[in-house]
């Protein structure tokens, strides 16, 4: 047979050996991800039932030659002794396979090197003349489901992105529904690529399908996937060998997420100018790096031709079971539909039968087939082809095995070796397992797919059972030392020789076939081998799995065994052996597998793994390793919310006091200190914090000196020094993008934007922000960018700048995987719509974010944000004893220094709430201790920065209004303080103020002066599209007599900026006006927190622009044209 175009599907010819009709149809396009498989005992069942209603066991005694007692059923028109489909060089006596060898046919060692150089795959050189008994040619029953997934591909076309998750019962027909979308989908131009999951992603193949998929993809697109990659080769060959060597990771779980992000971007980049369908089969089998992959891709792939499509097996999905949450987590993304396959109709039944016996059926033979089949499509398959079950059991697992049973004993146990393989096996193995001379192999392959119990791999290069249930019987049906021997022979195999299997398969295989054989002086190092390959692919849940199977076995592996084995990986700041070269004992394995819990984010995990580690340990004779261990227990307690981790960070500083220098003593106190950040600042944390740095440097540990340096720029603006808390920070920030570090580089970019906001930098925040937006594009952190936009939205809400923030607050919510970026961002987004008069909107955002981090697991900024909203949607609601239920709750938890800005907004929605529900019956009673209650709270939060000052003296004359001791000299004196940080809605707030004082005070002088701050207020909210202050300003207006508010005075024009005649930008005159001071590029740097390469193209792009020659004439020209503000005297 010869090979399809590229991108299309070979065809074949398959005959019906009883009527010799030809169906021309395709193979399955296939590629079974391969893994050994474990079900043992499990009869295939289906939803309400097997056929039948039998319950499974089998009838019939097992006899000598492994067929059972029972009548076997005849087809009609078959004659006795020939098998339908195979072909008349094969005949079959008494069952049993004999070859009629053809002439010149390659001997096994020949075989090789007669299909190498052909550029014909195994599939077509061994089985390219097999004819076949094919299912039913005529797709029966779908037409709905054709039609939405049809629709979908359309939308696709026009570059909108599509994911759908198709679901159903064992043999209901999710493969061949996706076959004819993939059909069609080519027919259209698309290219498409399909990946399995296999049976037990535990053991070590995480990724599978989506490598499968990527090495389609590679055979297909090879020039323009290497294009799609540039650049990006090193970090994408973890899921795809063949682009080259996987570079060196950080070992940090960034490293994981910037994998995921070049994986989405480069399939939008494949699928950019035509469309590109990728499909996952059989996620109920799927490993847990796979899923989070998969999530990963639904949220982030917004602008392309993609379409993802899944299948999985509804019925397998016990209470626990791993992809139950997975799906719930998918239902709740407007960007993925489900399609759930329902059973075939008795009409569609008849439809089916028809097109597998090329007549219409017997109404009694067709009634029976449905009735027993209950509308399973692949049931129906079997029952027509058994003749409706006459003189069959009704034992769902015989049905099935009726076919194989019928074969002859060879061949049936190279049914029980393929079986026992895993989901598929590469030919090259077979043949070695088998251990058959080549034309008997041959012939039993032959006969497997004639009889359609085994299909080629999509690759061409293996084979697999035609449906997994068909797999799963007679995998059941090996007896426990069958396979153990099985499996011990593919390891031994394995083992011999490196090419039978793909190389970045080879150790995790390795692994679960000794395990299998229940060998543990293999299986042990093995498991080992197979957990460090997984934890270089940031398959860490995966790598945990086998760890944890390591420790499982570690008892039952002789001494001498265990002596030989080293440590997997290195791992972060674990106290390195005394010795060289000592052996790896108990408690090293503990430690990597406590290091995979945590790249895995599975803290209870991390917490049982160090206890039992803490236990076997002697901390006396061992302190660092000991303490290592509390260190980790006490992040996952934090982590965990199971209180704050105190008790175990400081057991762990304890056991390292006395000690000499170490890595360990360096993050145990810079962990001290970055814990002590929520405490109030003082000189013990700052010791601290520069402990930890001197610490580190002192032991060359890098990375832990860069995170206590961002926790002591932390402490210095916390105490005020913010100036050189910011250097600090971006000094920090330079060093890691020298380094190419993304391993602090989120918490670096974030922290330093919100502590300009925070300190009312507004502007610099902004700045620092865009800046941030491009590292983190540059590097691929896709998180710090949702991190970075949500943070964007809350400092352009402030600033009045509400369709930007709006747009960015959208922003972060399709940029971040993360959940608390994006609670951040909805946060945002229902401030935003409270403070528009939405009150719908932001009830529901303030509910959903609620649900979604229903963790513990949160840092002090998102509960102070979310006690904000909460508090301010209550009062919207003019529900005033929720507003004081909900800032009790808030000050409860406590408001850490460095939230102080977001602790003033709290209090500011709280006080307004109380000033504005005076005079309301129901609120008047509890007032003065509402009141108290408030200042109470707020007498620990900081004033020391200027903005906060502003905000505390805003609180403080709400709180005095809703006393009614409010007086205009006293909002006159927060107008005062509020305006130099450009707060349009709190200029507007105390405006109103102001002007309701005013008119409180009585006298027409009064009531003239009110006029200007109320129409600016007005102008201010109409300008921002406040509906709710709008209100108040109407309402006051009305009240005074003023409405309609009589026209604001002409103002003068305003001088041009002759800065504008230059076309200079913003950004390049804050550098002109340093340059006008004599600062060199590097001042420039660090005072406006750039490169000083970029201050140097700033410099030229001016120079050119003002036509000067040098700096001393840019000066000049500024000062006499007053491009700059003059400098201040003294």
């Amino acid at each position: 047979m010869r090979g399809a175009p590229l991108g299309e599907e070979p065809r074949v010819s398959w005959r019906t050996a009883d009527s010799g009709e030809d169906h021309r149809d395709r193979t399955r396009a296939t590629a079974r991800a391969r893994t050994p498989s474990t079900a043992r005992g499990r009869a295939p069942t289906s939803r309400g039932g097997t056929p039948g209603g039998g319950p499974g066991r089998r009838r019939g005694r097992r006899t000598r030659g492994g067929r059972r007692g029972r009548a076997r059923a005849v087809r009609p028109g078959v004659r006795p002794g020939v098998r339908p489909g195979v072909r008349p060089g094969v005949r079959l006596d008494d069952g049993g396979v004999r070859p009629r060898p053809a002439a010149g046919e390659p001997t096994r060692a020949a075989l090789p090197r007669a299909i190498s150089g052909t550029g014909v795959s195994v599939r077509h050189a061994i089985l390219g003349t097999v004819e076949s008994r094919r299912v039913s040619p005529v797709f029966v029953g779908r037409a709905s489901e054709l039609a939405e997934l049809a629709a979908g591909l359309a939308r696709a076309g026009r570059g909108e992105p599509q994911a759908y998750v198709i679901g159903g019962e064992a043999g209901i027909g999710k493969s061949r529904l996706l076959d004819e979308v993939l059909a069609a989908a080519r027919a259209a131009g698309a290219v498409t690529a399909v990946g399995f999951c296999v049976e037990l992603g535990a053991d070590g193949l995480p990724f599978a399908p989506v490598a499968a998929i990527l090495r389609s993809l590679h055979r297909q697109l090879g020039p323009e996937l290497a294009a799609a990659v540039t650049g990006r080769e090193g970090e994408l060959a973890r899921l795809l060998p063949e682009l080259g060597e996987a570079r060196g990771a950080s070992g940090d779980a960034l490293d994981r997420m910037r994998l995921f992000e070049l994986t989405a971007r480069m399939l939008e980049r494949l699928a950019a100018d035509r469309p590109l369908v990728v499909a996952v089969e059989d996620l109920h089998w799927s490993d847990r790096s796979t899923r989070e992959l998969l999530g990963y891709l639904f949220r982030s792939v917004q602008r392309s031709r993609l379409v993802i499509l899944a299948t999985y097996r509804a019925d397998d999905l016990h209470r626990r079971h791993p992809l139950r949450p997975f799906l719930a987590e998918l239902d709740r993304l407007r960007s993925v539909r489900r399609v759930e396959l329902a059973r075939l109709s008795d009409a569609e039944v008849v439809a089916q039968m028809a097109g597998i016996t090329g007549g219409a059926p017997e109404p009694a033979l067709a009634r029976s087939v449905f009735e027993r089949s209950e509308g399973n499509p692949f049931f129906v398959e079997e029952l027509t082809a058994s003749g409706g079950g006459r003189g069959l059991s009704e034992s769902l697992r015989d049905l099935l095995l009726v076919r194989v049973e019928a074969l002859s004993e060879g061949v049936q146990e190279l049914l029980r070796i393929v079986a026992e393989a895993g989901s598929s096996v590469e030919h090259a193995l077979l043949a070695e397992v088998a251990r058959l001379p080549e034309p008997e192999l041959l012939a039993a392959l032959r006969a497997a797919v004639g009889g359609c119990l085994l299909v080629p791999t999509e690759d061409g290069d293996g084979y697999r059972f035609r449906h997994a249930l068909m797999r799963e019987a007679v995998v059941d049906d090996l007896l426990p030392g069958e396979r153990a021997r099985l499996n011990r022979r593919f390891a031994k195999a394995l083992e011999a020789g490196h090419g039978l299997v793909p190389e970045s398969e080879r150790a995790a295989r390795l692994a679960s076939y000794w395990f299998h054989a229940g060998d543990g002086a293999k299986a042990l190092p093995a498991v080992l081998a197979a957990a460090g390959e997984a934890g270089r692919r940031y398959a860490h849940a995966e790598r945990l799995r086998l760890l944890e199977r390591g420790l499982e076995l570690w008892d039952t592996v002789p001494e001498p065994v265990r002596a030989g084995l080293r440590p997997v990986e290195p791992i972060w700041a674990y106290p390195e052996p005394h010795t060289p070269g000592r052996p790896m004992d108990y408690p090293d394995l503990l430690a990597e597998a406590t290091m995979a819990a945590v790249l895995s984010e599975e803290k209870d995990r991390v917490l049982a793994l160090s206890r039992r580690a803490v236990r076997v340990l002697d901390e006396r004779a061992d302190p660092l390793r000991a303490a290592w261990f509390w260190l980790q227990r006490s992040r996952a307690r934090a982590g965990l919310g199971r209180y704050d981790g105190a008790a175990e960070l400081d057991r762990a500083r304890e056991l390292v006091q006395g000690l000499p220098p170490s890595v360990v003593h360096a993050q145990i106190l810079a962990q001290v200190a970055a814990r002590s950040t929520l405490e109030m600042p003082g000189p013990e944390l700052f010791a601290t914090a520069e402990h930890a740095v001197r610490m580190a440097r002192l032991v060359g540990a890098e990375q832990t000196e860069l995170y206590a340096r961002l926790t002591l720029g932390c402490v210095m603006t916390d105490s005020g020094d913010v100036a050189a808390g910011l250097a600090e920070m971006s000094a920090v920030i330079e060093r890691l993008i020298e380094a190419g570090n993304i391993g602090l580089m989120s918490r670096s970019l974030v922290n330093f934007a919100a502590t300009l906001a925070e300190v009312g930098e507004l502007e610099r925040s902004c700045q620092a922000v865009a800046r941030g937006m491009d590292i983190a594009h540059r590097f691929g952190l896709e998180d710090t960018k949702g991190w970075l936009s949500a943070n964007q939205a809350q400092v352009w809400i402030a600033m009045g700048r509400w369709p930007e923030a709006e747009a960015a607050a959208a922003a972060a919510l399709r940029q971040a995987r993360d959940v608390r970026p994006r609670a951040s961002a909805r946060l945002a987004a229902g401030h935003l719509a409270r403070l528009r008069g939405d009150i719908e909107a932001a009830g529901e955002a303030l509910a959903t974010t609620r649900a979604e981090i229903d963790t513990p697991d949160l840092n002090p900024s998102m509960v102070v944000n979310l006690a904000r909203l909460e508090v301010g949607v209550a009062a919207s609601r003019g529900r005033i004893e929720d507003v004081r239920t909900a800032l009790a709750a808030a000050v409860r938890i406590g408001f850490p220094p460095f939230t102080a800005y977001h602790a003033w907004e709290v209090f500011l929605a709280a006080a307004m709430a109380e000033s504005e529900g005076r005079g309301l019956p129901a609120a008047d009673p509890g007032r003065p201790a509402a009141v108290a209650a408030i200042r109470r709270a707020m007498a620990p939060t900081p004033r020391a920065r200027p903005m906060w000052a502003a905000l505390g003296r805003l609180v403080d004359v709400e709180l005095k209004r809703a006393e009614g001791q409010d007086t205009p000299h006293l909002w006159a004196d927060v107008l005062a303080a509020l305006e130099p940080f450009g707060l349009p809605h709190h200029l507007a707030v105390a405006r109103l103020g102001w002007a309701e004082a005013l008119l409180a005070e009585g006298g027409p002088e009064a009531r003239e002066r009110a006029v200007e701050p109320l129409r600016r207020a007005g102008e201010t909210a109409l300008a921002l599209g406040a509906a709710p202050l709008r209100e108040r300003v109407a309402r006051l207006a009305a009240r005074a007599g003023l409405s309609p508010l009589p026209p604001a005075p002409p103002q003068p024009a305003e001088p041009p900026d002759p800065a504008d005649a230059f076309g200079l930008t913003r950004r390049e005159r804050d550098v002109l006006a340093l340059v006008a001071l004599g600062r060199s590029n590097r001042q420039i740097a660090e005072e406006l927190f750039i490169s000083p390469k970029t201050a140097s193209v700033h410099v030229s792009n001016i120079m050119a622009k003002l036509s000067v020659s040098g700096r001393g004439e840019a000066a000049a020209l500024a000062h006499r044209l007053r491009l700059v503000p003059l400098p201040v005297e003294g």
